[in-house]
């Protein structure tokens, strides 16, 4: 049988294997233009559960899988770390209130993920992630059936998922063709092997700490206001409450109460736990307060002004590098809102004066975590807000937060492009309702081209031409078309692919690696090839990965 420990050691195992295989994950991607990167994205979404798990101490199989699913929920990145969360979510639920499983729970569990998984996918393919989860669980339910042993169940799982992964280039062809196998599929072998490791062996993995990968970043974090000189309130103040089910009082009691003693409030539950942040000077109250509603898992208290001193005192160092934003919990007094996903100073002013209040910092490359969306939703005070991904790769993590969010409605708009969310926002209209607002805007959206150039990522082919890493490429609404020796020439035969009789407006949209004598010089031959008939724009947009993105519509 498996308890609660072994099984909290097995996730933090698969975590640390599966970090340490990221890059081999991330290099298995097969399309040339810069991505998200499967593993970095699997890998931050289950390193969130391992974390998550580090100060549990209880036996409880049942409660570690919920802990494990609830932090992997709000860490999920990229498509595949949004169906990892799904599978693990399924998982606990499969396990919910088990002491101890056997290995006809866990089969039993894990299907109740892949079904999940399955449907949370519009149009899942096989030879995929889901192809290696599904086959797994077949697999293991049927050795179930003659051995119920968790070890030669879980071994079984693994070795299927093993088999699976090798037959998806038959399933995808694509995959065939690049002779690599599907990323997503080998990421979760990753996983299901590190557990093997402590589930079998009692070993877990070791961490293995690598150079590039992304931090992190905690809700509450994002969530915070941003320092300033003069601090009212001296103690950031954080715990997470494990819910109570006993107990029915609502969090908006406990939410009422901290903005009494302090402010930067910020409450969110879901049915197993209540996670809050405040500024007081009293910090014991507000645990006290938290203690009514369950028993208490983590507390932070960290002195503010001490913090600001040092802070002060590292910025300079920090000054040229990045940092994520730190979103301040607004109270749902407006009657809508929008977030949206952009990367580059300018792309987020841009979104900033179509009417976005908040804008996440992330995109190609960067996908930001369920947490990061779900701060940014709850800081636009609105009763309704629309959220805008603006890639296709973050669609999933943003359907997650709907959820999770209590005190407002959250609408998905599934735009795919920075266009595409462009135009939606110009679509908006105050007089409809949510639901119909969500279609305008997305049949708007659909009604745009979307052109691309960037770099290849990697080696790779297309029609027929090697492609070296390194070589600069168009896309056309998402189909590599044209490699050219510069991003001008590329962009001026990209528009003069996607442009007819029929269009009226063309944005160039400029990036933070193209100087302003090239952005200058495409803008001119588009407006000498269509101006005469079409209403041409540019726009500094400061994104990183593309030199330029073209709107045509």
């Amino acid at each position: 049988m498996i308890n609660g420990e072994i099984l909290k050691n097995a996730i933090i195992s698969g975590a640390h294997n599966i970090s340490a295989q990221k890059n081999h994950i991330n290099d298995l991607n097969i399309f040339p233009v810069p991505d998200g990167d499967t593993g970095t994205n699997m890998s931050m979404t289950v390193m969130a559960a391992a974390k998550a798990l580090e100060d549990y101490e209880g036996t409880n199989a049942g409660e570690v899988a919920k802990i494990a699913a609830s932090a992997m929920l709000r860490g999920a990145r990229g498509n595949s770390g949004v169906i990892t969360s799904i599978l693990f979510r399924g998982f606990a639920q499969g396990l919910k209130d088990r002491e101890e499983v056997n290995g006809k729970n866990i089969a039993a569990a894990l299907g109740i993920g892949v079904d999940a998984a399955y449907k949370a996918v519009t149009k899942p393919a096989e030879g995929t992630i889901l192809t290696v989860a599904r086959m797994a669980y077949e697999a293991g339910v049927e050795a179930s059936r003659s051995n119920s042993d968790p070890v030669f169940v879980w071994q079984t799982i693994v070795n299927k998922a093993n088999d699976a992964l090798a037959i998806t280039p038959e399933l995808l062809p694509v995959l065939k063709k690049a002779g690599v196998v599907d990323a997503g599929g080998k990421g979760l072998c990753s996983i299901f092997e590190g557990m093997l490791a402590t589930i079998k062996d009692g070993e877990i993995v070791e961490y293995q700490e690598e150079v590039a990968a992304e931090p992190t970043v905690d809700t509450f974090e994002s969530a915070a206001a941003e320092f300033d000189d003069d601090i009212e309130f001296t103690y950031c103040t954080e715990f997470i409450v494990g819910r109570d089910p006993e107990i029915e009082t609502d969090p908006e009691e406990l939410r009422d109460y901290l903005k009494e003693i302090g402010d930067c409030v910020v409450v969110v539950n879901d049915e197993e736990i209540i996670k809050v942040h405040v500024h007081t000077e009293t910090p014991g109250n507000a645990l006290t307060k938290g203690l009514e509603f369950g028993q208490l898992l983590t507390v932070k208290v960290e002195n503010m002004k001490e913090q600001h001193k040092n802070a002060k005192k590292k910025s300079k160092k920090r000054s040229g590098k990045s940092k994520k934003e730190q979103f301040k919990f607004a109270e749902p007094t407006e009657e809508f809102g929008f977030v949206a996903v952009a990367a580059g100073e300018g792309m987020k002013n841009l979104f900033t004066e179509l009417g976005c209040t908040n804008v996440v910092s992330g995109g190609q490359s960067m996908n930001p975590s369920t947490d990061d969306i779900l701060a940014a939703v709850n800081a636009t005070p609105a009763k309704t807000v629309y959220v805008l991904p603006n890639n296709k790769n973050i669609i999933l993590a943003a359907e997650q937060t709907v959820p999770l969010v209590k005190d407002r409605t959250v609408v998905i708009v599934p735009t795919r492009t920075i266009p595409q969310g462009m135009t939606a926002m110009l679509n908006f209209d105050p007089e409809i309702s949510p639901e119909s607002n969500a279609q305008l805007m997305m049949d708007a959206a659909h009604a745009v081209g979307t052109g691309l150039v960037t770099f290849a990522a990697r080696n790779s082919e297309f029609g027929g031409k090697k492609i070296k890493e390194g070589d600069i490429i168009a896309l056309k609404n998402g189909k590599l078309t044209i490699t050219e020796k510069s991003a001008v020439k590329a962009v001026v035969k990209l528009a003069k692919s996607m442009v007819t009789r029929e269009t009226a407006f063309i944005t160039l949209i400029y990036g933070e690696d193209t100087t302003e004598e090239d952005a200058e010089k495409a803008y001119e031959e588009l407006r000498d090839k269509f101006g005469s008939r079409t209403d041409i724009s540019l726009v500094k947009g400061d994104q990183p990965v593309y030199y330029f993105i073209l709107s045509v519509e």
